[in-house]
């Protein structure tokens, strides 16, 4: 006979269509009811992921935990997965996932002496490729998930050895059929675990159990199960656990058909509602990082007790699919904001701090110091703004900006940030080594004011042409590198009355419904290092401002977007009508990936690069962006979406009381490069001065005192 192991669990998501809170309580009465059915039946089975559940009870509930533990030792609870939460596995960062496994493996292992060998993200929207050798590393060497479905993603088996590129770490994979928590069992629901199995596999694994928010095992299910022991022809039904049914084909492993890549798609729509948390997330990756990195250039006695486990914890929760994906009630979104400022301000709390004790080391000194630390993995290779405190006073373009050696460094002024005088704003172009401090000192005495001018500008044609690029806004506009023109990236508004998550659509339809409206552009800036234009336009109801920005010797056009966003059911994408040869590599998780210019929309990290047919590489640096689609003749950057939030089809979309996603203002960085010097390196190292930033401190220790006042 062959096995169809029945897996009693309970997905809960600690945070959907409520609040963590009551997800809270949904987790505790889950795994009360979970232990009174083990006490009831000493054959039966539980299955249990996500550290967070379990720290949560043993906080709340000591007793409860209690019997978990008891359960956990006598072999009957079986724990899963292993890490903090079940994370949205395409959008935070490969670090960030590092750090959600390895909150729960540190979990585990002190308060159960052990860390499961199965992951488990049965209801992840979409699996990215670093995601094996991420699970090889952390000594997992199994995987359960099941979105994509079948409908979604076909793959040569049930059970497969997943691997994200053909030369990295593998993991047995095995796709849930049907669902991962059930009300009422049927025999169907049975029959479809042993679909699409391979040649030789006589074990299949059918997920039982009451969810999404919790609830496990009933009587009534485990009595009808007992019933239907036999009623699949050629199987037998045995209560188990993941773990006992990997060991029970470990020996058609080598078998096993092998699939390579990402397993995508699942909830497109996912990948770009709710900007601002994943902006958020985003952000407080990167500033935790960097926070790590200034604590690594202090000396011991210097460091204080460090709080960014806490920070890390709060971002790693908010990773949970529901919430990153954007599809929980717009009130649960407040703690959500809430939770991830606080690991910002932990963050940037440490980065200032950090760098000030730094700069205890420092001599005084007559002149004002403007200091730059990289808190970077990557070499800061491009601008920085810095606003120095000059006590009120007026740049005078006399003074002079001087490295390390006296040398003077090139300047430009632009507008302060605040709308009033007084203030003084600097550009400058900085080669910074990660963990390299560099001081500037500000000059006073009057030198000589003559900067070299490395662009051109023509109001009258709106037009900036720089050494290595140029733009162009009269008539249809262009970009141009060299002897190649390219034209304008232009924002096209598409209805769109897909529900929160997308479902059914794995792209959005060619358009648009409408195009942006200019009104005539204006020169901002006309320095030695940069120019810019500046207009404002309209689409639909929203408001929008581009700024271009030329750079003397840099060999890309800059674009600053911000939008105002006012639109119901509309999805808004930034298009660059470009041809390619059908070749595309993108930032994702860890890396970067090859993909097809088919059409479909694909989640994005900071960056894409195109094969043109003459040879020719074109690459956009998109930090702030999370998810593009492209054919062979041009690339679209999804930039917002407006559907209703946890609007779920088939709900018939007539709630009173709708809130519609992501309104206000929104703002978009933009790198457009081409040529044949433009790798993924080079966007890579780009989006990260601008993920990045140096940080900047004063230092006026040591300046004469004032005698004027």
């Amino acid at each position: 006979m062959k096995t169809i192991h029945l897996i009693f669990n309970a997905h809960i998501d600690p945070i959907w269509l409520w609040p963590w809170q009551a997800g809270l309580d949904a987790a505790l009465a889950t795994c009360r009811s979970a232990c009174d059915r083990l006490d009831a039946h000493k054959d039966l089975y539980f299955s249990r992921g996500e550290a967070w559940v379990y720290r949560q009870i043993q906080r709340v509930d000591p007793a409860l935990f209690r019997r978990i533990r008891q359960h956990v030792a006598d072999g009957r609870w079986s724990i899963v997965g292993g890490w903090l939460i079940q994370p949205d596995c395409n959008l935070p960062s490969a670090w960030a996932m590092q750090e959600q496994v390895e909150i729960g493996q540190k979990y585990f292992l002190e308060t159960f002496g052990m860390f499961p060998k199965t992951a488990y993200n049965v209801d992840t929207f979409g699996h990215a490729a670093f995601l094996p050798q991420l699970l090889r590393d952390a000594g997992q060497t199994q995987y359960v998930m099941m979105r994509p479905q079948e409908h979604e993603m076909a793959l040569r088996a049930r059970l497969f050895r997943w691997r994200g590129y053909a030369d990295g770490g593998e993991v047995v994979t095995f796709r849930i059929a049907g669902g991962y928590c059930t009300g009422r069992l049927t025999v169907e629901h049975l029959r479809k675990a042993t679909t699409e199995l391979p040649p030789g596999v006589e074990h299949t694994m059918c997920f039982l159990g009451v969810g999404d928010h919790g609830g496990g095992p009933t009587e009534q299910q485990i009595a009808w199960c007992r019933e239907n022991r036999d009623a699949v022809e050629g199987w037998r039904l045995e209560f188990s656990t993941p773990d006992r049914f990997f060991d029970a084909t470990r020996a058609q492993v080598s078998a096993l058909p092998v699939v390579t890549g990402e397993l995508q798609h699942h909830a497109v729509g996912c990948y770009t509602v709710q900007r601002q948390v994943k902006v958020g997330v985003r952000r407080a990756e990167h500033l935790l990082r960097q926070a790590e990195i200034v604590r690594e250039h202090l000396p011991l006695p210097d460091r204080e007790p460090s709080r960014l486990e806490e920070a890390w914890e709060r971002v790693c929760f908010n990773h949970f699919h529901d919430t990153l994906g954007g599809t929980c009630i717009p009130s649960a979104y407040t703690q959500v904001h809430a939770q991830l400022g606080h690991a910002a301000a932990i963050a940037d709390d440490e980065i200032h701090t950090g760098l000030r004790r730094m700069l205890n080391a420092q001599p005084d000194a007559p002149l004002q110091r403007m200091v730059f630390f990289n808190a970077s993995d990557l070499p800061y290779e491009g601008y920085t703004f810095v606003e120095p405190w000059l006590d009120w006073a007026a740049w005078d373009f006399g003074w002079r900006v001087l490295d390390e050696q006296g040398r003077a460094v090139p300047w430009q002024t632009m507008h302060p940030e605040a709308s009033c005088n007084g203030l003084t704003r600097l550009l400058l172009r900085l080669s910074v080594l990660p963990g390299q401090t560099r001081v500037l000192r500000i000059d006073r005495v009057p030198g000589d004011p003559t900067l070299a001018f490395g662009l051109k500008i023509s109001r009258k044609d709106a037009r900036i042409v720089g050494r290595r690029a140029a733009v162009s806004l009269s008539g249809t506009g262009a970009l141009v590198f060299g002897n190649t023109r390219l034209p304008l990236p232009r924002l096209h508004l598409i209805a769109d009355r897909t529900d929160t998550w997308s479902h059914g659509i794995d792209r959005y339809p060619d358009g648009p419904a409408a195009e942006a409206r200019w009104a005539a552009p204006v020169v901002v800036d006309r320095g030695p290092l940069m120019a810019s234009l500046l207009r404002h336009g309209l689409i639909g109801r929203s408001t929008l401002t581009a700024e271009y920005r030329v750079y003397a010797d840099e060999p890309y056009v800059e674009v600053r977007l911000r939008v105002h966003w006012a639109e119901r059911h509309k999805v808004l994408k930034l298009v660059w009508a470009v041809k390619s040869d059908g070749r595309r590599s993108d930032g994702v998780m860890g890396g970067e990936l090859e993909r097809a210019c088919d059409g479909k929309e694909r989640p994005l990290r900071d960056r894409t690069l195109l094969l043109t047919p003459g040879g020719a590489c074109l690459g956009v640096v998109c930090p702030d962006v999370f998810a593009l689609d492209s054919t062979p003749k041009r690339l679209r950057f999804t930039l917002l979406r407006s559907p209703l939030l946890a609007h779920h089809d088939p709900h018939p979309d007539n709630a009173p009381r709708f809130t519609v996603a992501d309104q206000g203002q929104h703002e978009f960085r933009f790198q457009f490069h081409c040529g044949r010097h433009v790798t993924g390196h080079l966007l890579d190292r780009n989006a990260f001065m601008w993920h990045r930033p140096l940080v900047v401190a004063d230092l006026t220790r040591g300046m004469p005192p004032r005698t004027d006042v």
